[in-house]
């Protein structure tokens, strides 16, 4: 897990932490204790999970008065740029093991650590400090903390201000263990567990600068309201908070915490059964990813990143493979993969269900392709029952049926090579997503390179038990060989038929073409065909954190990720790079290679060691979910990615496998 200690780089002090609850809900922030995004907050809750996201607490000013002394506790970011208090100072150490810890050198006599963490038997977050060592004889009186929560009571992708119509009430029960705030009468309550003293003293603080948000030329500064003080003597023992979330009237009992236990032994409970769960988990990486299963309906289904995605369909299934197929929790991926097989519309399974439970979107080429991937790796492992094993396969026949009989967005194989063909103008289908407004970025209407891929190989899966889909699937490898082989190169062409006219070609040099030789089942090319490929990826698209999405010698590339949404979404497949893609090119990369000496620990030292240095980095003990194109590839988009992690995972359990079947 990550550890950092001083001298600090200043930028590490940004780099951020999560603690997820497994219901869309999740608590983050970072080293610095200074929120730099709107997401970041110590209450962000789901009202309808996974979606309905809203911050309730957004943060603390916290301080410790003792021996006649202030010390600050927190770091706050004021508009135009100002922080106060700082207290880089004072900070000894953060650690994430086994969850965001803090370590604070007071003075000579005085040290502190605060940690935070969400405990998923309940989704309350516990907040606690305490002084290290014996204090008594450092001097006389108390060690007064203090701590304001900073609320607000919002939609997770707003910003708050001040306005008369915020609720500063509170309701106390009588010896003042628990604490309520209801701010807005349509949200949930907030509840506040102590084995403090509130006192109640309302007041706004203004004008929080998100420096994350200007930099995605978005809004960025915001007002919260503080209705109190709660006061801990830290010479009695541990000071704790544990925050959560009711959905009942603040004036109903219910609104109470469901523990009876005082706050302090409730939270030391609650620390024991976390890390005993996280123990359990395994590696680092393992630990990791439980952050992105969350409930949906009775089921599950996997986030597609923190701090602002929710479920999207091609990512689920494409981070599920590392994420809990490749890990053993086949329990849950079933559950997953049955979860999703209920949303099936002729042929099609949803690219992203709304925040808010609207009609799911159905604008997506290869989510349902994924789908089929997935189910292959699941049923492999020979973990599905017989019934389950034929709800699947009926699922996939349907995508295969629906596909081949022609269905939304013109996606139909077509008669005349057995490929499959896709889009209409103003709709992107593919991964390559991006649009703004109408202008969809990469359009790539035809027949898109990966999504034969995965269309070959979804028939050739289905062919293992029902052959008539072996014909199709003949039929379309042979007219990819014949098709998409560029002659002067080798490699192969990233769109055929492009727009729907008959031989037109699109040549960018694009990642997509890796999939016909890694990342799925059933590879397209071998031998020299797919060194063609791995050789020209590895050339113009290769970076530490992964693939560019278009080779820097194309006009349209974009070197670096920023600036306004139009600027950013006008770069997002247009050469970011892309820590996913990592995956296929490693596997690909191992086709190609494997017979070399030391093929794997070339790989390993060359693809995987960069990413393990990028978990201590950014999102920590996570992948980003890009980088810039240029050198040095500075992260961007979310923090946290699901298919990030989910693909290194996935490689990490590939060379396992193949480690304990080398001579």
């Amino acid at each position: 897990m990550t550890r950092i200690e001083r001298p600090f780089d200043i930028t590490r002090l940004e780099d951020e932490w999560l603690e997820a609850d497994g219901f869309g809900g999740f608590a983050s922030g970072t080293v610095g204790t200074l929120r730099t995004r709107r997401y970041q907050a110590l209450l962000l809750t789901a009202t309808r999970a996974p979606g309905g996201r809203v911050v309730l607490v957004n943060g603390v000013e916290a301080w410790l008065e003792a021996n006649g002394q202030r010390y600050s506790l927190s770091m706050q970011r004021y508009m135009p740029d100002v922080i106060y208090p700082d207290l880089t100072a004072s900070l000894l150490a953060f650690d994430t093991d086994p969850w965001p810890t803090w370590r604070l050198q007071l003075d000579s006599h005085v040290t502190l650590i605060a940690d935070v963490f969400v405990s998923k038997a309940t989704r309350e977050t516990v907040l606690r400090w305490r002084l290290d060592g014996v204090v008594a004889a450092s001097g006389t009186g108390a060690f007064n903390l203090k701590v304001r929560p900073l609320l607000s009571g919002r939609d997770y992708h707003a910003l708050h201000h001040e306005n008369a119509a915020f609720n500063f009430n509170a309701q106390t029960s009588s010896d003042q263990a628990c604490v309520n705030w209801q701010p807005y009468g349509d949200l949930p309550v907030i509840n506040a567990a102590t084995n403090g003293v509130y006192t109640h003293a309302p007041d706004w603080y203004r004008n929080f600068c998100y420096v994350r948000e200007r930099e995605r030329g978005l809004d960025f500064s915001e007002d919260l309201a503080t209705p109190g003080v709660f006061s801990f003597n830290l010479a009695d023992g541990e000071a704790v908070m544990i925050l959560s979330a009711s959905s009942a009237s603040i004036a109903s009992p219910a609104a109470v915490p469901a523990s009876t236990k005082p706050a302090a032994a409730h939270a030391t409970e609650l620390a024991y059964i976390e890390q005993q769960r996280r123990s359990a988990l395994g590696s680092r990486l393992q630990r990791s990813a439980d952050a992105y299963l969350v409930a949906r309906n009775e089921g599950r289904t996997i986030l597609a990143g923190f701090p602002w995605f929710t479920d999207w369909g091609r990512d689920t299934f494409i981070a599920m493979r590392g994420l809990l197929i490749a890990t053993g929790r086949l329990d849950e991926a079933e559950a997953i993969l049955l979860e999703w097989s209920g949303t099936l519309s002729e042929g099609m399974l949803p690219n992203r269900f709304p925040d808010y439970g609207d009609t799911p979107e159905y604008n997506s080429v290869d989510a349902s392709l994924w789908f089929v991937i997935a189910v292959h790796d699941y049923l492999a492992t020979n973990h599905a029952t017989a019934g389950t094993r034929t709800r699947l396969q009926q699922a996939v026949e349907t995508i295969l049926t629906g596909y081949t009989k022609g269905t939304r967005f013109n996606i139909k194989a077509s008669t005349e090579d057995g490929l499959l063909s896709a889009g209409v103008p103003g709709v992107q289908l593919t991964w390559m997503d991006a649009k703004v407004g109408d202008w969809v970025v990469t359009p790539r209407i035809g027949k898109p390179v990966e999504v034969q891929a995965l269309w070959i190989n979804a028939l050739r899966i289905a062919a293992t038990w029902n052959p008539q889909w072996q014909q199709p699937g003949d039929r379309a490898l042979q007219a990819f060989h014949e098709r998409f082989t560029d002659p002067s190169t080798q490699a192969l062409v990233d769109n055929v038929d492009v727009d729907f006219v008959k031989g037109a070609v699109d040549r960018s040099i694009r990642p997509n073409q890796i999939f016909a030789a890694g990342g799925l089942p059933f590879p397209l090319l071998e031998g020299a065909a797919a060194r063609a490929v791995v050789d020209q990826v590895e050339t113009h698209l290769l970076t530490p954190l992964g693939l560019r999405t278009l080779a820097p010698s194309d006009p349209a590339y974009r070197g670096h990720y920023g600036g306004t949404p139009l600027e950013r979404d006008g770069a997002y497949h247009q050469g970011t790079v892309w820590p996913w893609l990592l995956g296929p090119f490693v596997e690909a990369w191992l086709r190609v290679h494997g017979a070399e000496p030391d093929a794997r620990a070339q790989a390993k030292a060359h693809f995987l060691d960069p990413l393990y240095a990028h978990l201590d980095h950014a999102g920590l003990n996570h992948l980003s979910e890009i980088a810039d194109g240029d050198a040095p590839h500075t992260p961007a988009g979310t923090p946290f990615q699901a298919w990030s992690l989910g693909e290194l995972l996935r490689i990490e359990n590939l060379l396992a496998r193949l480690e304990s079947i080398a001579p």
